[in-house]
C-alpha cells in the first residue's frame, strides 16, 4: 500500500471512530435527560421507575387540596379516575391549579406518596395527557365512572402503548 493510501485510510478510521464516539456521547446524555409521563394507574402497576424521576399526569382529585398553614407546602391526590396517588408539592402553584384540572408533575416516589419538585397545570380547556385520557377512557368502559362527568380527549390523540417521551 502506497504511503498516500495509508494516510487516507487512517483518516478515514479516524473520522468514522470520532463520529462513533460523538453519537455514543449523545445516546447516553439524551438517556440521562429524558422524563417519561405515566399515569396513576401505570405507577401503581410498577412500570413507573421506582427510584427515579417521573413525571405523573392526572386530575386533581376532588376534595384533595390541603394546604399547611405557614408553608409553601400543598398535599393534593392526583388521579385518572382509576387509580389515585398522594403528591405533596413545596413551593407555588400555577394560577391554573385547581381541582378537577389536568396536571403533569415532575418528581419521584417515596414511600407511596409522590414528591414534587415541579407542578405544571393544564394551559387550556381541551388538553389532557393522552395517557390520562386512556386511563379514564377504559375506566368509562369498565363503567367505573359516569360518562357524564368528565370531558372527553381531545381529537386526534390516538393510543399509545409506550409511555410518551418528554425533554426538557
Amino acid at each position: 500500500m502506497n504511503p498516500v493510501r495509508k494516510r487516507r485510510l487512517i483518516v478515514t478510521l479516524v473520522i468514522v471512530a470520532a463520529v462513533g464516539i460523538a453519537t455514543a456521547i449523545s445516546v447516553f446524555a439524551l438517556q440521562q435527560t429524558m422524563t417519561y409521563l405515566y399515569s396513576p394507574s401505570e405507577v401503581i402497576a410498577g412500570k413507573a421507575p421506582a427510584d427515579g424521576v417521573f413525571r405523573l399526569g392526572g386530575i386533581v382529585a376532588e376534595g384533595s387540596v390541603h394546604k399547611v398553614s405557614g408553608t409553601l407546602q400543598t398535599d393534593f391526590v392526583l388521579t385518572d379516575r382509576f387509580e389515585n396517588i398522594p403528591v405533596k408539592y413545596t413551593g407555588i402553584l400555577p394560577d391554573l391549579f385547581r381541582v378537577g384540572q389536568s396536571t403533569i408533575t415532575t418528581g419521584r416516589m417515596q414511600n407511596g406518596t409522590f414528591i414534587a419538585t415541579k407542578v405544571l397545570a393544564k394551559h387550556d380547556a381541551t388538553y389532557m395527557p393522552p395517557q390520562v385520557a386512556q386511563a379514564i377512557a377504559k375506566a368509562k368502559e369498565e363503567h367505573r365512572i359516569p360518562s357524564g362527568k368528565l370531558p372527553p380527549p381531545q381529537a386526534g390523540e390516538g393510543s399509545t402503548k409506550h409511555p410518551a417521551v418528554i425533554r426538557p
